[in-house]
């Protein structure tokens, strides 16, 4: 609607997730992915995404997630169940790669080629990456929406 004057989302600066220690969270999720702090203080840690991040923040006090999760996106998937496996991470049952970390998070892992979200050219520069591929079905799912990748 053209006179809608509701604000439109455009996605997410960043997910917060309630840990236990801060050294000891950033220690266990380092076994796991390469990453850089944003930044960091005793109460939070914040792991950078780029134009995004992940917050780190002491103190969870409910139980673990069962439906409720986030899909972080990977560059490599396949990198990412290696490094969950020889981790001694236990994946949650189910077609996806879910897992939850010691305090009850539950986190999908997404590969970048499978899905519509798009880091600009920009961005994966200043992460230091080249650029990402997509597969057939993500550059026909972002076509379909005017957004397509070369």
């Amino acid at each position: 609607m053209a006179d809608d004057k509701r604000p439109r989302a455009l996605g997410f600066n960043h997910v917060a997730l309630e840990v236990g220690d801060i050294e000891e969270a950033l220690a266990w999720y380092g076994r796991i992915f390469a990453f850089e702090l944003r930044g960091k203080s005793e109460s939070m840690a914040f792991i950078d995404l780029g134009d995004q991040f992940l917050a780190l923040q002491k103190g969870r006090r409910q139980g673990a997630d069962d439906g409720r999760h986030f899909g972080l996106v990977v560059d490599d998937k396949t990198a990412a169940r290696r490094a969950l496996e020889a981790a001694g991470i236990e994946l949650v049952p189910g077609p996806f790669l879910d897992f939850r970390d010691p305090w009850g998070n539950r986190i999908e892992i997404v590969g970048y080629d499978n899905i519509q979200f798009t880091k600009a050219p920009n961005v994966l520069r200043g992460m230091g990456l080249t650029r990402l591929a997509k597969n057939a079905s993500a550059k026909k799912e972002l076509a379909a929406k005017g957004m397509a990748v070369e």
